[in-house]
């Protein structure tokens, strides 16, 4: 499959080290584009709920992918979020082409753009972590859940069908969070006199022109949504955003069979399970 050469892309909430992850499909995705930048925005290795005894090969390929970018030279700006939040203390860190950070403000087309994760519009997030870290876990299970149901409903020939977002979908509260966090970004944004504000965390994929509260200006509010539930990226080419939504007919190559020489070495430099292990121990 030859490669699509894309300017900017943005993933966001990969938790990889969860079940909810969709690996092989990310990672599919990754081998099929050539960007000449990378944005991670946030969540994308779950430390909240990270387990020595679940980091599947299709994960720690993802983690081989990125890498690949790094090595070849793209830049890719890694921003914390809230499940990876142990990494905010050492944001401004920077390896060759590799970028920590907490939030970047970002040239494109000299419109300027503003990019973090956006959990800073979570009261749950600012008041109560310890409910927002249970209903993380109870997040998964649901997703594990839902996982196992699929697998069931197209073994018999059903559609899939994603039990978290029908909830979102029936409870009005869920929807008013989802408009209250893009109304606040993009005032935000407005005032702050930015062209673009781009966020994750809302697992919810948009791209849409946005006018303050006071209406006193517009932005385009973007958000990549997540690769547990609707497996979106942003891409930016030819100046112009676009939300990429997986789908499978797409990608008929088995990554389980592609040559993966190119990241052998890693293996024995780069264990991420004693990493993460060892920075959660030291952290709590």
């Amino acid at each position: 499959m030859a490669k699509r050469e894309v300017d900017i892309v943005v993933i966001s909430d990969l938790h990889l080290g969860t079940y909810g992850c969709h690996s092989k499909e990310l990672l599919k995705y990754l081998k099929s584009i050539k960007p000449k930048m990378l944005i991670l925005n946030g969540d994308i290795i779950d430390i909240w709920q990270f387990s020595k005894s679940y980091w599947p090969e299709s994960h720690m390929k993802v983690v081989r992918r990125i890498l690949k970018f790094v090595t070849d030279g793209v830049p890719v700006h890694y921003l914390t979020g809230n499940h990876d939040e142990m990494l905010r203390k050492f944001a401004d860190f920077d390896l060759g082409s590799f970028h920590l950070r907490n939030k970047l403000i970002l040239n494109i087309d000299s419109r300027k753009a503003w990019i973090f994760h956006g959990d800073v519009f979570d009261v749950t997030m600012q008041h109560s972590k310890w409910l927002a870290k249970l209903g993380a876990v109870g997040y998964d299970t649901l997703i594990l859940i839902n996982s196992l149901t699929n697998w069931f409903l197209t073994k018999i020939g059903r559609d899939k069908m994603s039990f978290s977002q029908k909830v979102k979908a029936r409870f009005k509260d869920a929807v008013k969070f989802i408009n209250q966090f893009e109304q606040t970004a993009a005032d935000l944004a407005v005032e702050k006199k930015y062209s673009f504000v781009i966020c994750g965390h809302i697992h919810h994929a948009e791209i849409r022109e946005m006018q303050s509260t006071d209406k006193t200006g517009s932005v385009t509010y973007l958000n990549s949504g997540d690769w547990v539930e609707s497996l979106t990226a942003l891409e930016y080419n030819f100046g112009k955003w676009s939300i990429f939504k997986y789908q499978p007919e797409l990608f008929n190559t088995d990554i389980d069979e592609e040559d993966l020489s190119d990241s052998e070495d890693l293996d024995a430099k780069l264990d991420v399970k004693n990493l993460l292990e060892r920075f959660k121990l030291e952290v709590n």
